[in-house]
């Protein structure tokens, strides 16, 4: 597997990737996810842009890129990250469903981990469900813990705001973070 910064030739394929990483939630009774639009091409660059989207391949084997460093094949995953509250906020993490279950979610996420290090950010934090089985209770696997009302930031609280507008608060939701050191 690599990980890589992604490019423009990504974007679209990032688009794929996240319809069909949001068919599962059909199976849950939540189709209002599945059928959710992906994240915009020009919401997508502007995290390309600042070096905050990361994809991963399944191999190093593909096309090169204009700086002639080898991208590896198109990309099974992704992950979108911002600056919230003074830590490396995951704004989206997403696994093709055939790619699902070999530990590249994780393995985004430990990137962004080793980046946000590097940038003096003490943890990870996200939003999300409580319920969903590859969703909280996953990432408490990876060292996230639940937050507590009291817990929760202004820039974090800003982004639940968002999120009970556009109607995501209809299932139960949570914020999350994971405590960094200096060896992640």
């Amino acid at each position: 597997m690599i990980i890589r910064l992604a490019g423009p030739a990504d974007l679209p394929l990032l688009q794929v990737i996240e319809l069909a990483a949001a068919e599962p939630f059909r199976l849950l009774g939540m189709p209002e996810i599945a059928d959710d639009d992906p994240p915009s091409l020009s919401h997508l660059q502007k995290f390309t842009d600042d070096g905050r989207c990361w994809v991963a391949t399944e191999s190093a084997k593909g096309a090169q890129g204009t700086d002639g460093n080898d991208l590896g094949e198109e990309p099974v995953a992704y992950l979108l990250a911002s600056r919230v509250d003074g830590t490396a906020h995951i704004e989206q993490v997403s696994v093709i469903p055939t790619a699902a279950r070999r530990g590249i979610g994780a393995a985004l996420i430990d990137h962004l981990a080793v980046w946000a290090v590097e940038q003096g950010l003490s943890a990870l934090t996200l939003t999300t469900f409580a319920d969903v089985p590859w969703n909280a209770p996953y990432y408490a696997r990876l060292g996230f813990r639940t937050l507590e009302a009291g817990e929760v930031g202004e820039e974090l609280c800003a982004i639940r705001t968002m999120e009970k507008e556009r109607g995501l608060d209809r299932w139960p939701r949570v914020c999350m973070r994971r405590e960094l050191h200096k060896s992640n």
